[in-house]
């Protein structure tokens, strides 16, 4: 039991690793080009990759409703990419990014706790402070009165993730890579139906095609990795640890192209570090 959930918190750190160096990758991808087209492609690239990782190392498929609990959780993820990117480009991303990635961590945490029961006071406090860290690394700072179109599309957003980690952990919980071919595959078909409906499905320019394949390959590894540690653990505790990803992102940015962090966001990385103690007791 024990080992089990080390094995699901590093699990669940190593998602988050993965998904905010992914996002930092197509970040720089998308100062080129079309953002949704950076996704789409990042997500085909992934999704090739896991089907590979599959029909090599996968010999049967799991039953057909955890497939379809993929599926779901594709469509979910996808959608939750689309009202956050629509809440980023018409609200505030100090405001948009931090809600949305906390109301996503708050919606497998009460689905596992009405499930599974109440992990612990330790872990709970936790939690708290993994969740305000979140809110810490992702925000500017200042006060900052927040708009009905930001809350909506923040909340939107964070359910379309929050539902994404609930369908993926009943999808993991047999099998790992069908589920997530089938997730991704889900997603693709989503995004291309949507781009194509908008004539807004174009190629990405020459120089934007290693960061995209990064970006895809690391998405790719941060589900599976999510998948792993929601498989032999708590999903609370992965999903927590798994929405700490933005202090990959920040740290990244910081190292790669000396972005300045404010005092807030080192109270972030600090509070982060916290949390992790108070989990993994």
């Amino acid at each position: 039991m024990i080992a089990a959930e080390s094995m699901s918190i590093v699990c669940g750190l190593a998602s988050a690793l993965a998904w905010g160096a992914g996002d930092f990758a197509g970040g720089l991808a998308s100062r080129r080009g079309s953002a949704l087209t950076v996704v789409f492609f990042s997500q085909l690239i992934g999704g090739t990759l896991l089907f590979v990782l599959a029909m090599l190392f996968s010999r049967s498929l799991p039953p057909a409703a955890h497939l379809l609990s993929g599926c779901l959780a594709g469509v979910f993820g996808v959608l939750g990419l689309i009202f956050l990117y629509k809440g980023l480009a018409l609200g505030r991303m100090g405001l948009v990014a931090p809600l949305s990635a906390v109301v996503t961590a708050l919606i497998p945490l009460s689905f596992s706790i009405l499930v599974e029961g109440f992990p612990g006071l330790p872990r709970i406090i936790g939690f708290a402070i993994a969740m305000a860290a979140v809110w810490l690394l992702s925000s500017p700072g200042g006060h900052l009165k927040i708009e009905r179109r930001e809350l909506q599309l923040s909340l939107l957003a964070g359910l379309g993730f929050g539902l994404f980690f609930i369908f993926l952990d009943h999808a993991s919980s047999q099998a790992i890579l069908w589920p997530l071919v089938t997730a991704r595959a889900a997603a693709i078909g989503t995004m291309f139906v949507l781009l194509a409906a908008r004539r807004q499905l174009t190629k990405p320019f020459r120089g934007q095609f290693t960061a995209i394949a990064l970006a895809g390959i690391l998405d790719t590894t941060g589900n599976a990795a999510f998948a792993m540690a929601a498989h032999v653990g708590r999903l609370d505790i992965a999903a927590i640890l798994a929405s700490l990803y933005p202090a990959a992102t920040v740290m990244l940015a910081w190292l790669v192209f000396h972005e300045r962090l404010g005092r807030q966001q080192w109270i972030g990385v600090a509070a982060a570090g916290g949390a992790l103690i108070l989990i993994a007791i």
